[in-house]
């Protein structure tokens, strides 16, 4: 109980050791979840779910390899190569996300980094959701100084750029960008005053050392990203990842290891929107429903997560429902940014 008691007088950390945060997987099951949902009700309101909607706005093709991914172009996935979306397409999308509750329209596009040329669809995109009183959210690879601070004159509200897993495990998933290639378009999105989304995927082969490095880079950043994904790997059949898990399905993470990676990331970024994301298609509502004890308080909804399944509409309505939760109102959110400022 005193750590707990510390971590509300103190607030946020950045100076968490490797050390701690391992101290804390290793912390009886009950124990960790109990100091975390402490932690998410001293900085967030217990009950209330930020509801978010992703759409892939130029899908495959991409020449990054990353082993996870099926927009890959060297992934035997299927996928086609498609052209960036329309800019009318992309705003009936956010519109029909807004009438089903989202109060984030994230965009994603399969590119290493955005052209030039992309750029202007690409504002338009950001100012018509905007327009729609909708938090706007993209993730489009690597960002130039240049490109961060035009995102930011449209009014982006968030860019998500995921470090993937620890600084240690990163070059057996992705070898065509490094580590610190991550960290220079987030300290490049910061710069320009653009809110940071940056989490990771858990269950590609990663031991808890791993894990423990993974919240430790998010952790003691300058300042944490306002925004945390947890996916849960979903293997696809033709990427290096899907096809690995495929022969050894022992190596998927366990329910248990996942909700304790939620509870640490909680617990360590308190003042951060902890989202559940990739993977809850495929997680039971007591699983989820434990995540949710153990602080996260963000979702995606919708039939899809840019090309692979997620849970719906529907079935997140009955979660809910069973659950006692609502969804986070945007005021209820900005009031949750100014207090992590």
């Amino acid at each position: 109980m005193s750590d707990v008691i510390e971590m509300e007088e103190t607030g946020v950390r950045n100076d968490w050791t490797r050390e701690e945060i391992a101290a804390l997987f290793d912390l009886p099951f009950d124990d960790l979840v109990f100091q975390a949902a402490t932690v998410h009700r001293v900085n967030h309101k217990a009950g209330e779910v930020q509801l978010s909607t992703l759409l892939s706005i130029k899908t495959g093709g991409c020449p990054e390899d990353c082993g996870y991914c099926n927009q890959s172009a060297g992934a035997k996935s299927g996928l086609k190569a498609e052209k960036l979306l329309d800019v009318r397409t992309v705003l009936q999308s956010a519109a029909q996300a807004k009438d089903r509750g989202s109060s984030r329209f994230c965009m994603g596009a399969a590119w290493r980094n955005p052209k030039n040329r992309d750029m202007p669809a690409i504002i338009e995109m950001i100012k018509g959701v905007r327009q729609m009183g909708m938090e706007t959210c993209m993730t489009l690879g690597m960002l130039t100084k240049e490109q961060s601070e035009m995102l930011s004159e449209a009014g982006l509200d968030y860019y998500n750029h995921n470090i993937d897993t620890s600084p240690e495990h990163y070059e057996k998933v992705i070898t065509t960008r490094t580590f610190g290639d991550r960290l220079e378009t987030l300290e490049n999105v910061r710069n320009s005053g653009i809110n940071v989304c940056s989490g990771g995927i858990v269950g590609m082969g990663e031991t808890r050392e791993d894990r423990v490095g993974f919240v430790h880079a998010l952790a003691t950043l300058q300042k944490h990203p306002e925004s945390v994904p947890v996916n849960a790997l979903v293997p696809v059949k033709g990427t290096v990842l899907g096809d690995m898990l495929a022969d050894t399905p022992l190596a998927k993470i366990d329910d248990i290891e996942f909700v304790r990676t939620i509870a640490v990331a909680r617990i360590t970024m308190p003042a951060s929107m902890v989202r559940l994301s990739a993977g809850r298609e495929s997680m039971s509502e007591s699983t989820q429903a434990l995540c949710f004890l153990a602080g996260a308080n963000s979702i995606f909804t919708g039939d899809k997560l840019l090309t692979t399944g997620n849970a719906g509409d529907d079935a997140d309505e009955t979660l809910f429902a069973k659950l006692g939760l609502v969804p986070m109102q945007a005021e209820q959110r900005d009031c949750a940014l100014e207090a992590a400022e």
